[in-house]
């Protein structure tokens, strides 16, 4: 029938633009042979293989995107009938994504830190137990972590150009349920992990039928799901704004919820704690990327004309956000719980950028994203390293005098809580910088002092870190710092200098962000 019509004239397939989506469909073709890698090749030859599959496939991937940012049109374009859009920004976040992506990669595959690497073998040995070295050599890593975070990677990268909601919600969805299980493959502490994999999954699906029902809702009242014909509706439309606005809020309650905003932030600290720290870092990082891509591109392009109606309802949820990250981070004991705060404080710094509604508002947020998301991954690569014989040693009291036993870890953690906090010199303090300029000059100055009050309660946790690692005693029988393989040392060296780069000279990264608005 679909063929005889097409015959006629009567449907036609969709233009596809295959340079500007080469990447994404670089990362998912990826995606795939990894699956058949996991399939048909012998155990012991699937963690090479996985690995280097995994990274010529981001390398791939970027070298496609750098072509095709070189003699891309500057308003950008959209195709497979207008659900994805290619624009600067998308652009910019899909370079931002596929570079976290490298060091993500690389601490998920390190096997030296965590003999046989970080992910149980048997993905049905019972929680609570923990394999030992004949297991572990006989059976290896859990490689089925490598095709996950691909899957997951790609739909990050669709979600965050998707130019119509239902693409949007299909993307949500590729991007989420991989996480949900990589978050239950941690080798130690099987039962934390498992429980942190089970909360993710049902707060995950609750925030996802939100964003459903607001999608049903706007279809409703725009007779569409494309964001130019909400906004189009929005602006010259006599009909209700309930419909409207009760779908704006049900749609954006779940993108909050991606992106850690609080008070819909209920999953983070007990995820980042109980999952496997390169899997934390790989979330905390990419998913904040890739979520509050999504907040741009919805709030600017569908909702950008009744800005008045909910702007004051946002100001609300950025300052609950700082709130709750700022103090509650104050009162973690945990160093994974604790960036977990720190991270729901930063989200709300973001959306303070993001209500600027601004091409300075726009290229602060982007490059606060790209800052941010380095720093993080680099922070809990050094996570990883502090151990005694459970495991890693993430309560505050194991960091006591960690300067005494490693002053180079110490130094480099040290200059990481910096750049969170803020601290000039840093990507931090760039980032923070030139968010809160935009907002600033777009009459948001309230907001910004209220941000800056927040940004010194919370820069005191971070502070307190410090002091607890160079002027408390180690503890006699402490743990101790593993040395790091050749993975995880890239990892963290990598999230180094980029924090540093972009906190000495930040012009390059601030032009590319800066350096077109959306298509659609």
């Amino acid at each position: 029938m679909l063929g005889i019509l097409a015959q006629q004239g009567q449907i036609s397939a969709p233009e596809i633009a295959y340079d500007a989506i080469l990447p994404v469909l670089i990362v998912l073709g990826a995606a795939c042979v990894s699956v058949l890698f996991e399939a048909f090749l012998p155990r012991h030859m699937r963690w090479p293989s996985q690995v280097l599959l995994s990274l010529t496939g981001l390398a791939a991937a970027g070298v496609a995107l750098a072509v095709y940012v070189s003699g891309s049109p500057v308003k950008g374009l959209t195709t497979l009938s207008g659900a994805v859009s290619v624009d600067k920004p998308a652009l910019f976040l899909w370079g931002t994504l596929l570079a976290l992506a490298l060091p993500a990669i690389l601490l998920i595959a390190d096997r030296s830190v965590e003999p046989g690497g970080a992910f149980v073998a048997q993905a049905a040995i019972r929680p609570g137990t923990v394999q030992d070295r004949a297991q572990v050599g006989s059976t290896g890593m859990q490689t089925e972590v490598f095709p996950l975070a691909l899957f997951a990677l790609g739909g990050m990268m669709t979600f965050c150009a998707a130019n119509d909601l239902l693409t949007m919600f299909i993307a949500l969805e590729v991007l989420s349920l991989p996480l949900y299980l990589m978050c239950g493959l941690a080798r130690r502490r099987r039962l934390l992990s498992q429980e942190a994999a089970v909360k993710y999954f049902l707060l995950g699906a609750f925030s996802s039928a939100f964003f459903l029902y607001g999608l049903a809702l706007l279809y409703g009242y725009a007779g569409s799901v494309k964001l130019a014909d909400i906004a189009g509706a929005a602006a010259g439309s006599d009909r209700s704004d309930m419909l409207l606005f009760a779908g704006m809020g049900l749609l954006v309650v779940g993108l909050l919820f991606k992106g850690s905003v609080g008070p819909f932030h209920t999953w983070t600290p007990d995820v980042y704690q109980g999952a496997p720290t390169p899997v934390t870092g790989f979330m905390a990082a990419c998913t904040k990327v890739a979520a509050f891509g999504g907040i741009l591109r919805v709030l600017t392009v569908g909702f950008e004309s009744t800005s008045w109606e909910w702007r004051g309802v946002l100001w609300a949820v950025a300052i609950i956000s700082m709130a709750i990250g700022a103090v509650l981070g104050l009162t973690q004991t945990d160093v994974k719980r604790m960036i977990a705060y720190s991270s729901v404080a930063h989200a709300g710094f973001l959306l303070v950028g993001t209500l600027a509604m601004t091409d300075q508002g726009l290229s602060g947020t982007l490059f606060y994203l790209l800052a941010y998301g380095f720093t993080t991954l680099a922070a809990f690569g050094v996570v990883s390293l502090v151990r005694d014989a459970k495991g890693e040693a993430t309560h505050l009291s194991a960091w006591a005098g960690l300067a005494k036993r490693s002053p180079v870890l110490a130094g480099v953690f040290t200059f990481l809580l910096l750049a969170l906090a803020g601290i000039p010199l840093t990507s931090g303090f760039v980032g923070k910088f030139v968010v809160f300029s935009a907002a600033l000059r777009d009459g948001m100055a309230p907001l910004v002092v209220i941000a800056l009050v927040f940004s010194a309660v919370a820069a005191f946790f971070y502070l307190r870190v410090v002091v607890l690692m160079y002027f408390s005693k180690p503890a006699p029988e402490g743990p101790t710092v593993t040395v790091p393989g050749a993975f995880t040392t890239a990892a963290i060296t990598l999230g180094v200098i980029i924090t540093l780069l972009l906190g000495v000279a930040p012009a390059f990264a601030l032009d590319w962000a800066g350096a077109g608005a959306f298509a659609f």
